[in-house]
């Protein structure tokens, strides 16, 4: 079936408050060199879709089979589906509004579970391994437009607050900002999946936009949801042309399970 939806979670970052009231300092990002290719995967599904669980599947074989290599992965739950018969927790209307964008930036007539975007300009059903598999292949074989750095990442009471550098010029271009959990589990109990026990990779939690009006670098806060634990999250961030959607620039950084290390990954 076809579909959209969104999520955004909520915890109550005792983590945060016990460990460090104030502040936490993170390591420091690599700057890579040769602008390598990347590969950003934007996966669109819902809990409430019985056509999405393939599709969830196929994203956690691809981050397996791919450990270490610049391919990052995003899971946005929509919330269309919630009116059907089961509401997934993980879905928001604000990524159901990014998916809706897309059908704007890619000239679709509507939107749809399970969707995937890659680099923001290639979009296929999220079930088709071998278009897919493609899409990563063309990213990552294509020279990067630029680089962004991730840098001086802190967690400040509820907040990620981290330095960026893009090396290029940033006209027309926003950065956009996502908390991931990496793995969770759901028993549903109702709806197209009512008796299943669905695995999740890469979810997005909380995602921030933030126009960069020409600036190169900067400095960018994304406040922690609710319910959202301190192990298992990452970071990743992508510079995103508001006007058609493509993205030039990715990088991610780990945040320890006990939201005091970071480990950093080379930025592409």
């Amino acid at each position: 079936m076809k579909t959209l939806a969104v999520s955004i979670f909520a915890s109550g970052l005792t983590l945060f408050i016990a460990a460090a009231p104030y502040t936490i300092e993170f390591g420091m990002q690599n700057h890579a060199g040769n602008n390598p290719g990347f590969a950003v995967v934007e996966l669109y599904t819902s809990e409430g879709c019985s056509s999405c669980p393939p599709a969830d599947a196929l994203i956690a074989k691809i981050q397996k089979e791919n450990e270490g290599k610049p391919i990052y992965i995003l899971a946005f739950h929509v919330d269309y589906w919630n009116r059907l018969g089961w509401k997934d927790m993980f879905s928001d209307p604000a990524f159901t509004k990014r998916q809706r964008q897309y059908a704007s930036w890619l000239n679709l007539s509507s939107v749809y579970t399970p969707q995937i975007v890659v680099n923001g300009s290639t979009e296929l059903v999220g079930s088709q391994e071998p278009f897919l598999r493609k899409a990563i292949a063309d990213g990552l074989g294509k020279k990067a437009e630029a680089t962004i750095s991730l840098e001086n990442v802190k967690a400040i009471k509820d907040q990620i607050v981290f330095d960026y550098q893009v090396s290029e010029a940033v006209a027309n271009w926003s950065l956009a900002v996502a908390l991931v959990q990496k793995a969770a589990e759901s028993k549903v109990r109702s709806g197209e999946n009512a008796g299943r026990t669905l695995s999740h990779v890469q979810i997005v939690r909380a995602m921030e936009t933030v126009n960069l009006n020409g600036n190169a670098k900067g400095t960018v806060p994304i406040s922690l949801p609710d319910g959202v634990k301190g192990e298992g999250l990452e970071l990743i961030i992508f510079v995103q042309n508001y006007r058609s959607g493509e993205i030039i620039a990715a990088n991610k950084v780990e945040l320890g399970s006990t939201i005091q290390t970071v480990t950093a990954h080379e930025s592409h």
